[in-house]
C-alpha cells in the first residue's frame, strides 16, 4: 500500500537534492516537487487524483517528516534523511537570487504575502517576483492562468494538503518550465509571522512536537496523520 510510494521517494541527501534542483533552474526544466509527509501518503491511498500525481514521472516526492522516513526503515526502504518543506522553499529562494530567476506566490493570507514579498526584496533582490496571489481568491483557476501566461521558473503554492499539489497537477501540462512546490505554511515562517523550532528541534527531528508544544490544537491531527501511519506501516510490514 505505502511501500511504492515510499520506493518511489527521493533517497540521497539533501546537499545532493539542493545541486539537482539548480540543475533543474538551469536547464529550465519543469518539474512537481511533492514534499510528503504522513498526511501525504494517506490522502493517496484513499484519493486516485493524489495517487496519480505521486505516481507521476514529472513528479518528485520527498520525505518531508521523520514519521516518513522511520516507515521508510520498516518497510525495508532506503531513505537517507528528512528534506523539509521549509528548507526547499527557502533554497529555491537562494538559488532564484543566485541564477536572477523569476517567482510566483500563491497562497496563505494577504498580511502574511505582503510581509514575505517585503523579506524577499531585502534578502533576494536578484529574484525577479513576477506575480502573487493570497490563497482567499475565489476563482484559482483564474490565477492559474495570470501563471502561465507569465512563465515564472519557480512557483511555490501554499494552499495546504492536497489542494495545493492537486491544482498545480491540473494545469502542469499546460507549462513549457518551472520549478512547482506546494509549500503548506512555509510562507508564515518565511514572512516572519511565525517562527520555526529551534534548531536543537531539528536536529533530533522533533520539529513536529515543537509545534503541538506552540500549538495544542495540532495534536488530534498529528494522531490521525501520524500515530495511525505508524500503526498502518507496522501492518503493511506484517503482510510483507
Amino acid at each position: 500500500m505505502y511501500k511504492s510510494y515510499l520506493e518511489k521517494m527521493y533517497n540521497q541527501e539533501k546537499s545532493m537534492f539542493f545541486k539537482e534542483l539548480k540543475n533543474m533552474l538551469n536547464k529550465n526544466q519543469k518539474r512537481l516537487i511533492v514534499t510528503a509527509n504522513p498526511e501525504t501518503l494517506k490522502y493517496a491511498t484513499k484519493d486516485d487524483t493524489v495517487s496519480k500525481i505521486l505516481n507521476d514521472q514529472n513528479t518528485v516526492i520527498v520525505p518531508d517528516g521523520i514519521g516518513v522516513v522511520k516507515a521508510a526503515q520498516i518497510l525495508g526502504v532506503n531513505i537517507i534523511e528528512r528534506i523539509a518543506g521549509i528548507d526547499i522553499a527557502s533554497e529555491l529562494l537562494q538559488l532564484g537570487n543566485e541564477l536572477k530567476k523569476s517567482i510566483y506566490f500563491f497562497g496563505a493570507k494577504q498580511e502574511i504575502i505582503d510581509d514575505l514579498l517585503k523579506v524577499v526584496k531585502e534578502k533576494y533582490p536578484n529574484l525577479k517576483v513576477v506575480g502573487y496571489q493570497n490563497g482567499y481568491v475565489k476563482d484559482r483557476d483564474k490565477v492559474m492562468k495570470d501563471i502561465i501566461k507569465k512563465e515564472p521558473d519557480i512557483i511555490l503554492v501554499a494552499l495546504g494538503i492536497p489542494d495545493q499539489e492537486k491544482l498545480i497537477y491540473q494545469y502542469l501540462d499546460q507549462f513549457k518550465k518551472g520549478i512547482f512546490v506546494g509549500v503548506g505554511g512555509s510562507f508564515d515562517v518565511i514572512s516572519g509571522h511565525k517562527k520555526r523550532a529551534p534548531k536543537i528541534f531539528i536536529k533530533l527531528n522533533l520539529e513536529w512536537l515543537y509545534r503541538i508544544i506552540k500549538e495544542p490544537s495540532r495534536l488530534k491531527r498529528f494522531y490521525n496523520s501520524n500515530v495511525k501511519f505508524i500503526f498502518e506501516i507496522k501492518k503493511e510490514k506484517k503482510k510483507s
